[in-house]
Protein backbone atom coordinates (compact mmCIF):
# COMPACT_ATOMS: atom_id res chain seq x y z
CA UNK A 1 0.00 0.00 0.00
CA UNK A 2 1.27 3.41 -0.92
CA UNK A 3 0.18 6.55 0.94
CA UNK A 4 0.96 8.79 -2.05
CA UNK A 5 -1.53 6.83 -4.17
CA UNK A 6 -4.16 7.17 -1.42
CA UNK A 7 -3.54 10.92 -1.21
CA UNK A 8 -3.63 11.30 -5.00
CA UNK A 9 -6.99 9.51 -5.14
CA UNK A 10 -8.32 11.83 -2.46
CA UNK A 11 -7.07 15.01 -4.17
CA UNK A 12 -8.36 13.93 -7.57
CA UNK A 13 -11.78 13.27 -6.04
CA UNK A 14 -11.95 16.55 -4.14
CA UNK A 15 -11.07 18.51 -7.27
CA UNK A 16 -13.66 16.60 -9.27
CA UNK A 17 -16.45 16.71 -6.69
CA UNK A 18 -16.00 20.17 -5.15
CA UNK A 19 -14.68 22.38 -7.98
CA UNK A 20 -17.26 24.20 -10.06
CA UNK A 21 -17.06 26.74 -12.84
CA UNK A 22 -19.38 29.74 -13.16
CA UNK A 23 -22.05 27.59 -14.85
CA UNK A 24 -22.04 25.17 -11.91
CA UNK A 25 -20.37 22.36 -13.85
CA UNK A 26 -17.52 20.32 -12.40
CA UNK A 27 -14.09 21.35 -13.54
CA UNK A 28 -11.84 18.70 -14.96
CA UNK A 29 -9.10 17.79 -12.51
CA UNK A 30 -6.20 18.53 -14.85
CA UNK A 31 -4.41 21.83 -14.41
CA UNK A 32 -5.88 22.79 -11.04
CA UNK A 33 -3.54 23.92 -8.32
CA UNK A 34 -3.99 23.72 -4.60
CA UNK A 35 -2.60 26.20 -2.14
CA UNK A 36 0.10 24.83 0.13
CA UNK A 37 -2.26 25.19 3.07
CA UNK A 38 -5.07 23.28 1.38
CA UNK A 39 -2.77 20.47 0.30
CA UNK A 40 -1.21 20.30 3.78
CA UNK A 41 -4.66 20.05 5.39
CA UNK A 42 -5.68 17.29 2.98
CA UNK A 43 -2.43 15.45 3.59
CA UNK A 44 -2.88 15.70 7.39
CA UNK A 45 -6.40 14.28 7.27
CA UNK A 46 -5.44 11.57 4.82
CA UNK A 47 -2.38 10.60 6.86
CA UNK A 48 -4.42 10.45 10.05
CA UNK A 49 -7.08 8.26 8.42
CA UNK A 50 -4.38 6.13 6.75
CA UNK A 51 -2.55 5.52 10.00
CA UNK A 52 -5.71 4.73 11.98
CA UNK A 53 -7.32 2.47 9.36
CA UNK A 54 -4.41 0.28 8.22
CA UNK A 55 -6.14 -3.03 9.02
CA UNK A 56 -9.39 -2.08 7.29
CA UNK A 57 -7.60 -0.53 4.30
CA UNK A 58 -5.78 -3.83 3.74
CA UNK A 59 -9.13 -5.61 3.82
CA UNK A 60 -10.49 -3.02 1.38
CA UNK A 61 -7.71 -3.93 -1.05
CA UNK A 62 -8.67 -7.59 -0.78
CA UNK A 63 -12.12 -6.63 -2.07
CA UNK A 64 -10.53 -5.89 -5.46
CA UNK A 65 -10.25 -2.12 -5.24
CA UNK A 66 -6.96 -0.22 -5.28
CA UNK A 67 -5.59 2.18 -2.72
CA UNK A 68 -6.18 5.29 -4.88
CA UNK A 69 -9.85 4.33 -4.94
CA UNK A 70 -9.75 4.14 -1.13
CA UNK A 71 -8.60 7.78 -1.11
CA UNK A 72 -11.45 8.60 -3.48
CA UNK A 73 -13.94 6.81 -1.21
CA UNK A 74 -12.56 8.58 1.87
CA UNK A 75 -13.23 11.91 0.16
CA UNK A 76 -16.74 10.99 -0.97
CA UNK A 77 -17.71 9.41 2.34
CA UNK A 78 -16.44 12.15 4.65
CA UNK A 79 -18.22 14.75 2.54
CA UNK A 80 -21.41 12.62 2.46
CA UNK A 81 -21.70 12.34 -1.30
CA UNK A 82 -24.00 9.73 -2.83
CA UNK A 83 -21.28 7.08 -2.99
CA UNK A 84 -18.35 5.91 -0.91
CA UNK A 85 -17.26 3.13 1.40
CA UNK A 86 -20.82 2.44 2.51
CA UNK A 87 -22.11 1.43 -0.93
CA UNK A 88 -19.31 -0.81 -2.20
CA UNK A 89 -20.91 -4.02 -0.98
CA UNK A 90 -18.34 -4.36 1.81
CA UNK A 91 -20.76 -5.03 4.66
CA UNK A 92 -19.29 -4.37 8.10
CA UNK A 93 -15.98 -3.27 6.59
CA UNK A 94 -17.77 -0.56 4.63
CA UNK A 95 -19.68 0.46 7.75
CA UNK A 96 -16.47 0.79 9.78
CA UNK A 97 -14.69 2.80 7.08
CA UNK A 98 -17.77 5.01 6.69
CA UNK A 99 -17.95 5.76 10.41
CA UNK A 100 -14.21 6.50 10.49
CA UNK A 101 -14.50 8.80 7.45
CA UNK A 102 -17.51 10.74 8.66
CA UNK A 103 -15.70 11.58 11.88
CA UNK A 104 -13.65 14.00 9.77
CA UNK A 105 -16.70 16.03 8.78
Amino acid sequence: MDFDDFLSGYIECILWSESRNEAGDNYETGGHRLTRGAKAAMERDCRDFWDAQQVDLKLYLKSGRDIAHAGHDFCLTRNRHGAGFWDRGLGELGDRLTAASQAYG
